[in-house]
């Protein structure tokens, strides 16, 4: 079974495409006009072993929010769109990254239940540049749209790059751990349940 998926979204704020391959090998073909959330979405890419094309332009001269937002909805979407019924997957997924002084932890359940648990420590704000409420902004929508539970810890740094690209970093771990295909489910549904 392919596990793919293509969401296109486009409103008077923003236009967005993305291709989504759940078993690919990291490839990552990412146009995002705004530089460092490009770099974060293709460090979560490679480290996730999923193929994914964004091309996304929106509303730049208002702020970057409309299209950081909207990027998390889109990709929650593929996501959701891809793992289909979610038979035979592991769900769960946890890992710790370091980046230098920093250390995330994030653990996810793909869950069917949307819920965001986000800590990061409190550094001055780097206005102009991408910063911590838009990673939040990106992960609400993510979470909402894909319907996982998702949570991330800082446990220590002092950069805000370090600590995004090891956030970014660690979903992207916890994912692949998270979607991977258990053989012993034989294909049914992990949960009590009989689905997610």
């Amino acid at each position: 079974m392919k596990r793919k998926a293509e969401v296109y979204r486009k409103t008077k704020e923003t236009e967005i495409s993305v291709a989504l391959n759940l078993d690919g090998s990291g490839v990552a073909d990412i146009e995002i006009p705004i530089g460092f959330l490009a770099h974060l979405i293709t460090a979560f890419t490679q480290h996730s072993l999923m193929d994914l094309r964004v091309r996304a332009k929106g509303d730049l001269e208002v702020d970057q929010h409309h299209l950081t937002e909207d990027l998390g909805l889109v990709l929650g979407q593929a996501l959701a769109k891809a793992l289909s019924d979610k038979k035979g997957i592991r769900r769960f997924g946890f890992v710790a990254v370091p980046m230098d002084e920093a250390l995330v932890e994030t653990t996810i359940d793909i869950s069917g239940r949307p819920y965001l648990f986000l800590k990061l420590p409190r550094l001055p704000r780097d206005k102009g540049h991408f910063e911590f409420s838009d990673a939040r902004e990106f992960l609400n929508a993510f979470v909402k749209t894909s319907g996982i539970t998702l949570h991330i810890e800082t446990r220590r740094g002092q950069n805000q790059h370090h600590i995004l690209e090891a956030l970014f970093k660690s979903l992207g771990r916890a994912l692949k751990e998270a979607v991977s295909p258990e053989p012993r489910l034989k294909g049914k549904v992990p949960s009590t349940k009989g689905e997610l």
